[in-house]
């Protein structure tokens, strides 16, 4: 029963360890270009194609799901300020690949 018990503490640890955000990972850095930017839902706010709820961004008029970051990674998206239910002004730094922006960094604007 012992053994049980630890093997379910390991288990939980172990998945805890993996649903880290990728948000952590996101740092500013100053020599990359620092992009303002809209961010949101691109099915719920932005009109984008798509299976299922992921944030997007729009820089300069054009739209891209965001790669490096999920839906929730900055919070619940269907709460009232949620990505699912606003559109939020932000800088952040990456860059485009195969058409998604892969985000380094995110900061809501004040």
């Amino acid at each position: 029963m012992k053994k049980l018990l630890l093997l379910s503490v390991f288990l939980i640890f172990a998945c805890k360890q993996s649903e880290k955000t990728s948000t952590e990972e996101l740092a500013f850095n100053p020599n990359i270009e620092l992009i303002s930017a809209q961010a949101s839902c691109g099915i719920c706010m932005l009109n984008m194609e798509g299976d299922k709820c992921e944030l997007a961004v729009v820089i300069k008029g054009d739209k891209y799901y965001v790669s490096g970051a999920n839906i929730d990674s900055f919070g619940d998206a269907h709460s009232k300020n949620g990505f699912c239910n606003a559109i939020r002004e932000a800088d952040i730094q990456g860059r485009i690949i195969n058409d998604k922006f892969n985000l380094t960094y995110f900061k809501f604007k004040k």
